[in-house]
């Protein structure tokens, strides 16, 4: 029988192929094989699951649902958390100590922090138990990866702004949302102090786009040694300098952004130092969309007149914008924020 041909008939009991038509066979089929297994390796999640994996391995393909993340509450997110505290029946009551597991005020946390640091130093009690949380007695048993003194622990910092802490969340979301910011976007803070707004943003960001000048080291301390690991923000990588008048060059020459703001800092700076640094930022913000964001008032411009200050700002490529007012989600307090624009690419 010739192996060319393919024959059959009742009386056969097989069939015969041809070895030109096996192999045309097995390619069509190595070829389907492929395109199946190219298919699999693609994600098929769906688009908000996609994006999600995309923030998450720091890579730019960030989607649209991200871009569009609501930031602040709306109207029925207020309504809903008030029909929950309602429907099960909670009222305010008197803030004391109670009974529980180890009730201690942050004074008295202190307290026991550093006489536990005193007695491990001079070894007085090797069985020593630090207020019923357990802890390694020896130092070669301690695993404390990244130790925190006890001020930071008890975050007695965040008394340091004269407002409760929650309002970092207020001025984030106000400036977050009048900036039109995304999750691409990059962030510079003149003064970001201990983190109260710049957590916020660190967090909502991708890796690396928020910078701060900072030159309080109390308040770095409590940024680097506390804030960042305890809110779980250290793989974001923030760019975070202590210097001094407004010396931006750590930060590098090519990079742009989309805001910066300063938060009740420029009242404590002579106004010639003020002007020095808004030339230094001019071409560091993004021309006609980036954004400049003053707290509280602008007396270094307005002490020149109004006229000459419109003046000042233009021949360094600036424009004043508007005067904004937003109020705190939780308690009767209000800021004032002046914004500024670049007018030149």
């Amino acid at each position: 029988m010739a192996l060319s041909t393919a024959t059959y008939s009742p009386t056969q009991k097989g069939i015969v192929i041809s070895i030109p038509t096996l192999v045309l066979s097995v390619s069509v089929g190595a070829i389907m094989l492929f395109f199946l297994l190219s298919s699999l390796s693609t994600c098929s999640c769906p688009p908000s699951l996609q994006s999600f994996n995309d923030n998450n391995n720091g890579g730019g393909g960030l989607g649209e649902v991200d871009k569009k993340e609501r930031i602040s509450a709306t109207q029925e997110d207020i309504k809903w958390i008030k029909d929950q505290i309602q429907a099960n029946g909670l009222h305010m009551q008197d803030n004391v100590l109670r009974k529980g597991i180890n009730p201690r005020t942050r004074a008295q946390q202190l307290q026991d922090l550093i006489e536990a640091q005193e007695r491990f130093l001079v070894d007085l009690s090797p069985f020593f138990r630090f207020k019923g949380i357990s802890h390694y007695e020896g130092q070669s048993d301690n695993h404390t990866a990244l130790p925190c003194p006890g001020e930071l622990l008890v975050e007695g910092h965040h008394s340091n702004y004269g407002e409760p802490w929650a309002g970092g969340r207020d001025v984030f979301e106000f400036l977050a949302e009048s900036s039109h910011l995304t999750p691409n976007s990059r962030v510079l803070e003149i003064g970001c102090g201990t983190l109260r707004v710049g957590l916020h943003f660190i967090r909502y960001l991708i890796p690396e786009h928020f910078h701060c000048l900072e030159r309080d080291e109390l308040s770095l301390m409590a940024a680097f040694r506390y804030e960042l690991p305890s809110q779980g923000l250290l793989h974001k990588r923030p760019l975070i300098v202590r210097g001094e008048d407004m010396d931006f060059s750590k930060f590098g020459s090519g990079v742009v952004y989309d805001l910066i703001y300063a938060s009740a800092v420029f009242l404590h700076m002579p106004d010639k130092l003020v002007w020095v640094g808004l030339e230094r930022l001019v071409s560091k913000l993004k021309p006609y969309d980036g954004r400049i964001f003053v707290s509280h008032n602008i007396k270094f411009c307005s002490r020149l007149g109004g006229e000459e200050c419109t003046k000042r700002l233009a021949s360094l490529g600036l424009e004043y914008s508007t005067k904004h007012t937003h109020d705190s989600l939780l308690f009767n307090h209000y800021e004032i924020w002046f914004e500024f624009r670049r007018s030149k690419a």
